[in-house]
């Protein structure tokens, strides 16, 4: 930064030209410090994570998901009630440090910091999703209670079938106790064994050879499985063997493609009767 000083000596007294000295190594030293603070700052990037969401994303993302709406075996916590009626942690907190076992959540042993941390993130996830309320993914309880229990008894013992192979004073005793609605309702669609032993059996013709007969382990396009009833696992290529297999899920299956909306929240309803 040059500075050019033009004065005249006949003309100024002595004081003046110091003062004008004065004013000149001012505006040398301070000048490029007023300049440097007018420029504008560098500013942070704008998609930079916050501590929030980098302690959630390494901790919590496996099972509630990276964005805290929900992953494989974690609730979606945007749409969750606990998160609605936390207030600065204070419900949030305990279930973080203590965990909950039972669920299959393990606790956490992090410090104030972090865990206020990971509140404000579920947060402030929580409230972008209150902004957007055709983004929900989860089903609410209300979801489940529309349909009509009468209704759907009648469809049980009618035209639904299921009264062929369940029965309410039997398999389906208590059923509405043991299960919560959506469970139910899952069940009820898509029946698993568990840890059961497959109740399908298939029987399995060589050609020319002796039939077999066993419960069924394993299908696909390539090969059939099964145990006989001497415990002996055997296999066979699909393609030389007729197979017959009678596997009571079936009728749930094919029960799928023939249910209305209404069937199935009818249904639904019934056994929520049975309790």
């Amino acid at each position: 930064m040059g500075v050019v000083c033009v004065y005249s000596r006949g003309t100024m007294t002595r004081p003046h030209r110091v003062l004008i000295h004065l004013v000149v190594i001012g505006m040398v030293t301070l000048g490029p410090i007023a300049i440097e603070r007018l420029r504008p700052q560098a500013q942070a990037p704008a998609n930079q994570e916050n501590p929030g969401q980098t302690l959630f994303a390494s901790r919590c993302g496996f099972c509630h998901g990276r964005d805290a709406a929900g992953g494989e075996t974690g609730p979606d916590l945007t749409s969750s009630p606990l998160v609605k009626d936390d207030v600065k942690g204070d419900k949030l907190i305990p279930v973080i440090r203590d965990g909950r076992v039972s669920a299959g959540m393990p606790a956490f042993a992090l410090g104030t910091t972090d865990l206020e941390a990971l509140v404000a993130f579920i947060h402030e996830q929580h409230r972008k999703a209150e902004a957007q309320p055709g983004r929900r993914r989860g089903v609410t309880l209300e979801d489940l209670q529309t349909g009509n229990a009468a209704a759907g008894q009648t469809y049980f013992n009618g035209a639904g079938g299921c009264v062929k192979c369940h029965k309410p004073d039997g398999d389906l005793a208590r059923v509405a106790t043991r299960l919560q609605p959506l469970a139910l309702l899952r069940r009820m669609l898509f029946p698993t064994r568990g840890d059961r032993p497959n109740p399908a059996k298939v029987t399995v013709t060589p050609a020319g050879g002796a039939t077999v007969t066993g419960r069924l382990v394993y299908r696909d396009e390539f090969t059939v499985a099964l145990t006989d009833s001497a415990g002996w696992y055997r296999s066979f290529p699909i393609d030389r063997v007729r197979v017959t297999i009678d596997d009571p899920l079936d009728a749930h299956r094919a029960q799928l493609g023939r249910y209305t909306d209404k069937d199935m929240h009818d249904v639904l309803a019934y056994l929520q009767t049975l309790k």
